[in-house]
């Protein structure tokens, strides 16, 4: 298969991005049903035993050494690791590209949706009460960041900040951590593929920007990318073949190409060519020979 042109897969990926971004604003759920959301999954996990974010996030609020880091890892590591690694397959691993970016892709379109019926409050948003701290905020003035999740002081609208459910952070770490086991060639490689995603499952608890039943949907939201790719690669070979087709049939509609002999044509007896109008050479057919 010929290999993606970068300007081509650099517009396609601003172009699916700017959507997510913007269909991420648009689909701003009300706060009250986001904090119930909210309230509703941490019931959950303390019915099974799984509600990890309120000792991580103390501890995290408690030792700035681990916190400030936290904090700078939620806010970038996404935006520079993701890229990254899209660039890498690009130029080290050609042949596995346009699946791999086709499966972030579809997760990612698949999250939106998430957001969209499940709008819900991170617990730093919960009221006090419920034992979090936001540490971005806390420890915003290490950071560029302000008191609005992760986004640059003064561009905190220009965030949905109850678009918790599933966690992308989480998901796009996955698919980071998959492609980095799968295709690295070295055991450094693929044990950065192991750590990657873990570390950003923590982080994004102990920084009580998610729930852990938030990266478990992320990592859910993933695999169904994983399993929805292929099917869409396919459907779009069958869009471009039949383009083709078509194509193909309407070049073929055209005039015939003209004779190249310019009407020279050998006739029985003749040994060379020559010039004749149809006219001549019927007549020289209807004549008997002697």
């Amino acid at each position: 298969m010929r290999k993606p042109r970068w300007w081509a897969e650099l517009s396609l990926i601003g172009v699916v991005y700017a959507a997510y971004t913007g269909g991420r604003l648009l689909v701003r759920g009300d706060e009250a049903s986001a904090v119930d959301h909210g309230l509703a999954i941490l019931r959950l996990e303390g019915l099974l035993g799984i509600d990890a974010e309120r000792p991580l996030n103390r501890l995290f609020t408690d030792v700035p050494a681990l916190g400030i880091p936290a904090d700078f890892a939620y806010a970038s590591l996404h935006y520079l690791v993701t890229p990254a690694v899209l660039v890498w397959l690009f130029r080290r691993r050609p042949a596995h590209y346009r699946a791999a970016r086709a499966r972030l892709m579809a997760a990612t379109l698949l999250g939106l949706v998430g957001f969209t019926l499940l709008p819900t409050c991170p617990p730093r948003l919960l009221d006090a009460a419920h034992g979090f701290t936001d540490t971005m905020a806390h420890f915003s003035a290490y950071g560029w960041w302000g008191g609005e999740a992760s986004a640059p002081r003064g561009l905190g609208g220009m965030t949905n900040q109850y678009a918790a459910m599933p966690s992308l952070h989480v998901g796009w770490a996955l698919w980071c951590g998959v492609m980095l086991w799968r295709y690295g060639r070295t055991p450094p490689t693929k044990a950065l593929g192991v750590a990657y995603p873990l570390l950003t499952t923590v982080v994004v608890m102990g920084t009580a920007n998610h729930y852990l039943l938030d990266a478990v949907a992320g990592a859910a939201v993933m695999g169904a990318g994983f399993l929805l790719a292929p099917h869409a690669l396919r459907a779009v070979d069958r869009l471009r073949a039949g383009a083709a087709r078509t194509a193909g049939a309407g070049a073929g509609t055209g005039e015939a190409p003209p004779v190249v002999s310019g009407g020279c044509e050998t006739f029985a007896g003749e040994h060379i060519p020559g010039q004749r109008s149809v006219a001549t050479a019927a007549d020289d057919t209807s004549t008997p020979a002697r």
